[in-house]
């Protein structure tokens, strides 16, 4: 697949880049891309949720009430989970919600992921360019010349520039990230995917190691 490379202010250029059929042309596997985007989302998740169940409730152990007798059902102590300001019963606790996943289904979805924004004609190649100083109306305009400012769009760089990303991070919709960071859920994510020129070269490297 060859792709124009285009100027930040909107122009073509005269050359154009063949993208790697073994990374951008294959056949999408929707089972990697759902198992890859799961467990980026659970690594995500703090696990800080916390409840007291009876036992760590300060309370009387006294019992209420006497167990036989009453013409109502036995009741313990003030602790339990069916009385207010009891213990809950079977509350959630910290934990790790982070699972492993194979390294060659990571690949594969990573790959299903590039394939399908490249069949759906989401993937732009720009040439390289950086930003003298920090100014987030320089990167306001070139979403504007791509038509992206209402648009969730990813740009992916060969490494970080600060300058760039530091013109980046007010804009909601916007994400810059470095070739070596890229993973299967912002990329589905994002409905654009801007790469750099030479941000090609460093995809193809992480995907031969």
């Amino acid at each position: 697949m060859e792709l124009e490379i285009y100027q930040i202010n909107g122009k073509k250029t005269s050359r154009k880049i063949k993208l790697d059929d073994s990374i951008f042309g294959v056949e999408p596997n929707d089972h990697a891309i759902y198992f890859d985007a799961k467990q980026f989302m659970a690594s995500q998740r703090q696990g800080t949720h916390s409840t007291k169940e009876r036992n760590a409730i300060v309370g009387s152990r006294r019992k209420i009430k006497r167990q036989k007798g009453t013409g109502t059902a036995r009741m313990g102590d003030i602790k339990s989970p069916i009385l207010r300001g009891g213990g809950r019963a079977f509350g959630p606790h910290p934990r790790d919600y982070s699972f492993k996943l194979n390294k060659k289904v990571k690949r594969l979805a990573r790959k299903s992921a590039l394939s399908g924004k490249a069949k759906d004609n989401n993937i732009m190649v720009l040439e390289d360019f950086s930003f003298e100083n920090p100014k987030t109306k320089n990167f306001v305009d070139i979403l504007n010349v791509f038509d992206v400012k209402d648009k969730k769009a990813m740009f992916v760089f060969p490494e970080t520039d600060r300058n760039v990303f530091l013109s980046s991070r007010n804009l909601k919709k916007v994400k810059v990230i470095r070739a070596f960071d890229l993973n299967t859920y912002d990329i589905l994510n994002h409905n654009k995917l801007f790469l750099l020129e030479s941000s090609i070269k460093e995809i193809q490297k992480m995907f031969d190691k």
